[in-house]
């Protein structure tokens, strides 16, 4: 199996998960959606339709013809790199070690994932078709509970779990993945549009994600009063849930007991605060006078921002439909893997 075999397995793939209701797999799929979303209450349905549907639009021919132009050439010249791959997934949203099991195999490397309890189904589901339209695929995935002889790994969890994995797996050729967040930059000027896509990037997969916005620079006096109308017309969906409705009470009556004030939006809270943490219901917000503070900010805390939403960076309601190319952290493990 070759890198033009793997890239066309993988072309087949996006295909089928960009319209899988309309495949040959639809009852197998949705079945194990609602498996999921029962056995993990924060992935509802809505949220693993939307990851589904994200990481086929990830591969996509054009996207996919991006890592053929720059790596095709490096794969005609040198053989596949004989490696097994160890990735520890986290379990925050729905199929969050996708990326990491496509880069593994597009190098024809062996794929070896420790999922989260948490998100254990779905990924093993997705590879199962893959292997469906590229039998070869069959010799080069492994899901396990323990890992053991592989060559390099890939670490993603929160920053107490990141010191547990630094001491068992610092040994091996590593990248570790810690929390991050994300931040949207507004000027005042959105659309109602830009606004409603804003919501996505905040409320998609409660906030869970690396890749979901946690705190918002506003200008001075700025008004929430359009934001507040969109997020009680977009989240009733939110409101529904009962998880996340525990969380939003409990935030607001400590805040309401430490004299906290913020800003009731009905399905979360604003507070002012210039921080990129906050809890599951909560967002932060911080007033800025002029560009170079948020520059500074940024410049500040440049590790733990994963991207920023603005309209001159990732495009309100884009934060959670990377590219194939956009790689977390910023290290691109396709790279990494193949500088043996």
């Amino acid at each position: 199996m070759n890198f033009i075999d793997r890239i066309e397995a993988f072309t087949k793939l996006g295909n089928i998960l960009r319209d899988w209701e309309n495949s040959e797999y639809a009852a197998f799929i949705f079945a194990s959606i609602q498996k999921q979303s029962t056995e993990n209450h924060w992935f509802i349905e809505e949220h693993i339709r939307f990851s589904i549907q994200a990481e086929g639009e990830m591969l996509q021919e054009e996207q996919l013809s991006r890592i053929s132009k720059k790596y095709g050439v490096f794969f005609e010249n040198n053989s596949d790199i004989n490696q097994t791959i160890a990735v520890i997934s986290a379990g925050n949203i729905p199929m969050v070690g996708f990326h990491d099991f496509f880069s593994v195999l597009i190098c024809g490397c062996r794929y070896m994932g420790k999922l989260s309890k948490h998100d254990n189904i779905l990924l093993p589901v997705i590879a199962n078709i893959l292997i469906q339209q590229q039998p070869c695929f069959k010799e080069y995935i492994l899901f396990c509970d323990k890992l053991e002889n592989f060559d390099k790994i890939i670490m993603t969890g929160s920053n107490n779990s990141a010191r547990y994995f630094e001491y068992y797996f610092g040994k091996y050729p590593h990248i570790l993945r810690k929390n991050r967040n994300s931040i949207a930059i507004l000027t005042g000027d959105e659309s109602e549009t830009d606004l409603e896509n804003l919501f996505e990037d905040m409320f998609l997969y409660f906030g869970l994600g690396c890749r979901s916005v946690s705190m918002l620079f506003v200008p001075p006096h700025y008004s929430f009063d359009k934001m507040l109308e969109v997020f009680t017309r977009k989240g009733k969906n939110i409101a529904q849930h009962h998880h996340y409705l525990n969380n939003l009470d409990y935030q607001k009556t400590m805040h309401l007991m430490n004299r906290v004030h913020y800003i009731d939006a009905g399905i979360a809270i604003l507070v002012e605060k210039r921080e990129l943490n906050s809890p599951i219901s909560v967002f932060n917000f911080s007033y800025y006078q002029n560009i170079h503070e948020i520059s500074d900010f940024i410049s500040a805390e440049k590790e733990n921002i994963q991207c920023i939403v603005s309209k001159s960076d990732v495009e309100f309601g884009k934060s959670q439909r990377p590219q194939i190319d956009d790689f977390a952290d910023n290290i691109n493990t396709i790279q990494w893997i193949i500088n043996r």
